[in-house]
């Protein structure tokens, strides 16, 4: 039989499916989004991860078992994606998966897996991949998976762009004077602050977007549209950024020296914030240890999950003849700590929302505290689970139950929590 080197492309349905992921580094964590995103029932299997993907296994979106891989790790599985940076066990992997005839990915010598990974994106409900030549045994150094990301990239870019008149207009460039090295991107420098949004990666600025394609650093956390990350070319930087509640975290020290350290060396830098960057998102502490470093800075705006997570959900938060004010509050300190800067005594006099960011732990607290100067019991309160995202929950309740219904219903963070009349206007 012929050797062949290129691979058959074809769509898996992998929705509830038994998908094994052996390695918990940054690799994995590229990886594990588009899985999550069409419903795979995923089983990490590594001794470490990172914040990130521990953020998930505490989320409950994949298994986490906390050990090296084990002869009969694949029994069930449906598909299996060798990602540790040891190619002895990615072989062990490999070679197991191949006895249960499953296919597998191997990250360190994709020509040694029986499936690649190809190069994808999104574009208004489709996807876009574009899979590099050459895996199986005996093609070792055919796949190309920088040219196919570039590729891919560029298809995307070209998508988006939705003018037609513009798209002519490269055509007759290429056909004219303008060279290769005429038309390449130039390079940015210092660091962007980009706003992700609230989570899903189709509400991210175009800008935003775009700049994270011309990135050489990314430094991200949980919070931000993690579904981009595979769009990324192989060669750029991924820098986690997660501040788990209560856990593992990077702290914002470490966060601004990386963003001026790799600056400094002639990268562009992307910091990836979930929501708005200045919308408790540190960002201005960011800015400032840039400028004060020489670091060119910009800021993208984004959707701060305060505003639009509600509203996503169908709740307004200010609403004629009911609501005339919306104030936006952290709820990260109880309302009794002397640190907290929040006046919850003045807030309970408003008739208005109040939207708490960071107050899932506190809850109980900040309801006690508002019906303690005045606040009725009665008033609506709803709190948004993964606002945007594919596993969003909605929780109502009242003032005076909440504390009681989000425990019995384990809410987590992230969530957004809105106390106000306007949330009995949400559609039923």
């Amino acid at each position: 039989m012929p050797q062949v080197d290129r691979p058959y492309i074809a769509g898996l349905d992998l929705t509830g499916r038994r998908v094994v992921v052996v390695g918990g580094g940054t690799v994995a964590q590229r990886r594990l989004p588009p899985l999550l995103d069409v419903g795979a029932r995923i089983e990490l299997i590594a001794p470490e991860v990172t914040a990130a993907i521990e953020g998930m296994a505490g989320a409950d979106e994949i298994t986490w078992h906390r050990r090296s891989f084990a002869s009969g790790d694949l029994e069930g599985a449906w598909y299996v994606l060798a990602l540790t940076d040891n190619p002895e066990v990615n072989a062990a992997v490999a070679e197991e998966a191949e006895q249960h005839r499953v296919f597998c990915v191997r990250a360190d010598r994709g020509a040694a897996g029986t499936a690649s990974t190809p190069a994808s994106g999104e574009w208004r409900g489709l996807r876009i991949a574009v899979a590099s030549e050459s895996i199986g045994p005996g093609s070792e150094h055919g796949a190309d998976p920088i040219r196919a990301a570039v590729v891919r990239d560029s298809l995307l870019e070209w998508l988006r762009s939705g003018a037609g008149d513009e798209i002519l207009a490269r055509r007759k460039q290429a056909r004219g004077e303008q060279t290769r090295a005429d038309m390449a991107p130039q390079k940015l420098p210092g660091v962007a602050l980009v706003g992700g949004g609230p989570g899903d990666p189709d509400l991210i600025t175009v800008r935003g977007r775009r700049l994270l394609g011309q990135a050489d650093v990314v430094v991200v956390d949980r919070l931000g549209p993690r579904s981009l990350l595979p769009e990324l070319s192989p060669e750029v930087e991924l820098i986690d950024a997660t501040k788990l509640p209560r856990g593992r975290s990077m702290s914002q020290e470490a966060i601004n020296a990386a963003l001026v350290e790799h600056a400094l060396a002639g990268k562009f830098v992307v910091r990836l914030k979930g929501g708005d960057p200045y919308v408790f998102g540190r960002g201005s502490e960011e800015l400032e240890a840039c400028l004060e470093a020489g670091v060119p800075v910009q800021v993208v705006p984004g959707l701060s999950s305060a505003i639009s997570v509600p509203g996503l959900a169908g709740i307004p938060l200010t609403h004629r003849g009911v609501a005339h004010e919306a104030v936006i509050v952290s709820g990260h300190l109880p309302p009794d700590n002397p640190d907290s800067l929040i006046d919850w005594t003045a807030l309970a006099r408003l008739h208005g929302t109040i939207v708490v960011l960071m107050g899932v732990a506190n809850l109980p607290a900040i309801a006690e505290t508002l019906m303690a100067h005045g606040r009725d019991g009665k008033t609506g309160v709803a709190v948004i689970q993964d606002g945007s995202m594919p596993a969003e929950r909605v929780t109502v309740s009242s003032l005076a139950e909440i504390g009681e219904v989000a425990e019995r219903e384990n809410i987590r963070p992230p969530a957004i929590i809105v106390i106000g009349d306007v949330v009995n206007r949400r559609p039923q």
